[in-house]
């Protein structure tokens, strides 16, 4: 298994309100063995859902609460780097799903996600048992 994984945006989300019966059980396994990271995206993602009503809690509590409980950390790589791997993604023109996607590729890291889009078209997308 790997060492680190990404989490897609509204896993993070679900993972802060202990919305944890959405997430499969194999899944949740998977996250409590890895390394969790994000894409930078998925703050920009969390303060645009806060600030539209549909979270109830800024970008930066999510995230010191996630860090301390679950040591889930903001990925580092050159923005650069993620940018041009988020060029060859011509199946979506969502630029949340471009560069979280991206960030995943660019680091090597599969990426834990429930959006059936992301997960048809990533090969290193994850949820549930199977990996699409």
């Amino acid at each position: 298994m790997e060492t680190v994984a990404h989490l897609d945006t509204h896993v993070v989300v679900w993972l802060y309100a202990g919305d944890l019966e959405r997430i499969p059980a194999d899944v949740r396994a998977r996250i409590e063995s890895c390394e969790l990271a994000i894409s930078p995206a998925v703050i920009l993602e969390l303060q645009y859902l806060f600030e539209i009503r549909r979270i109830t809690e800024t970008a930066e509590i999510v995230l010191a609460d996630l860090e301390d409980r679950i040591g889930l950390s903001v990925s580092d790589l050159p923005f650069e780097k993620v940018a041009t791997v988020a060029t060859k993604l011509h199946w979506t023109r969502d630029p949340f799903d471009r560069l979280i996607v991206a960030q995943a590729l660019a680091h090597g890291a599969a990426l834990i996600t429930a959006d059936k889009s992301i997960r048809k078209h990533c090969a290193a997308a994850v949820w549930g048992r199977s990996k699409r």
